[in-house]
């Protein structure tokens, strides 16, 4: 197992800088190209981010912590970003973000003691017995995956303009 909480914790707490300094101050053409119908763009997967802050990841550490595999974790629904549009800048959203990661990453420091508490387990609606340091680790992989998914929906953005690079150029050869 390579999971070690300090190093889960550089991950989170770079995330929303990773994400400011990417985003911030491209025009609407980057922030709101997505891969096709169905699929996300960089402005979505932030809003996306923000609601996992709210309503995901403390929500459910905690309910390990109080309650262990006693009581299921509350559900999470991944769309629940695209039910509400915002008109906030992208600036704005992800400053949002990066507060409340902040403020989770603040209190996953205080309530968590390695030694005491990653092995513990609660119960997840889908997937039954997870431990602690699984739901953890979900959430840097999380992170890593929608990074990676900006990444790969702004390449998109210009698939046909790269002429024949495209054969060279891994993100756009999925």
């Amino acid at each position: 197992m390579n999971f070690n909480l300090n190093e889960a914790i550089e991950v989170l707490e770079r995330t929303p800088q990773s994400l400011e300094h990417f985003l911030g101050g491209l025009s609407d053409g980057w922030l709101h190209c997505n891969e096709g119908e169905g699929t996300w763009n960089a402005t979505e997967v932030i809003e996306h981010l923000i609601e996992a802050e709210k309503t995901n990841w403390l929500p459910r550490l905690e309910t390990i912590l109080e309650n262990g595999e006693n009581k299921p974790f509350p559900s999470f629904d991944r769309f629940a970003h695209l039910k509400e549009k915002s008109e906030e800048t992208i600036e704005q959203k992800l400053l949002e973000f990066k507060s409340i990661r902040l403020q989770n990453t603040t209190k996953l420091k205080e309530l968590i003691n390695p030694d005491l508490h990653l092995e513990l387990t609660g119960s997840h609606p889908e997937f039954g017995s997870v431990k602690l340091r699984e739901l953890l680790s979900t959430w840097v992989v999380h992170d890593l995956t929608h990074i990676a998914q900006i990444a790969r929906v702004l390449a998109e953005r210009y698939r046909k303009d790269v002429g024949p690079w495209k054969e060279y150029l891994s993100i756009l050869n999925k």
